[in-house]
């Protein structure tokens, strides 16, 4: 699936009332606004928490490769899944509480790593986390795959840079709407 354009994950009430679903209220995400305010936060994770407690949608484009690496599924912030199934490309409750989950797993097993967060230091996170599991061997073998798959041509990584606080943010919204019984809306 082609995906050229910009994603934005909107929050939407679950399950849908009529032909379409209502966005959630932004006020359900007011409470973001004060991380953006904060003096030692990140500039991108206080423009993250700004949009999500204006708005209650997550512009998602930058996240997607890095989600879908993390949840080893393809196109999980554009419900692909969903869509295929339901017709709908919607995230239920559910589904938000598993990438919240995730994400919120790597950034504390990111936090010895430090707040910035690039593609290495995501390969050293996984890496860990496998390496003391069952199957580790196939898994790591599945992890240096998909690594590879996602370097260029000339075999460079892919120009990861996200604040650690950024990507807690990203959990925290996945969290609430799972917390609330909301959706998420994958608009693109």
């Amino acid at each position: 699936m082609a995906h050229d354009k910009g994603l934005d994950n909107v929050a939407v009430h679950w399950p849908r009332t009529n032909q379409y679903y209502d966005p959630v209220a932004p006020a359900e995400f007011v409470d973001f606004g004060a991380i953006a305010d904060a003096p030692e936060i990140a500039a991108p994770t206080g423009a993250l928490a700004l949009h999500i407690a204006k708005t209650g949608t997550v512009r998602a484009t930058a996240y997607t490769e890095l989600v879908d690496l993390l949840l080893g599924l393809e196109g999980v912030l554009y419900a692909t899944d969903a869509a295929a199934e339901d017709e709908d490309p919607v995230i239920d409750p559910d589904g938000c509480a598993w990438i919240a989950g995730g994400l919120e797993r790597f950034v504390e097993g990111h936090e010895k790593f430090g707040d910035l967060v690039t593609f290495d230091t995501v390969a050293e996170v996984m890496r860990t986390a496998i390496a003391g599991g069952r199957l580790a061997d196939q898994q790591l073998r599945w992890l240096d795959h998909r690594l590879t798959a996602l370097r260029d041509d000339a075999g460079n990584a892919p120009h990861w840079s996200f604040a650690r606080t950024e990507l807690a943010i990203l959990a925290g919204f996945y969290r609430r709407c799972a917390d609330r019984g909301f959706a998420v809306f994958a608009d693109y």
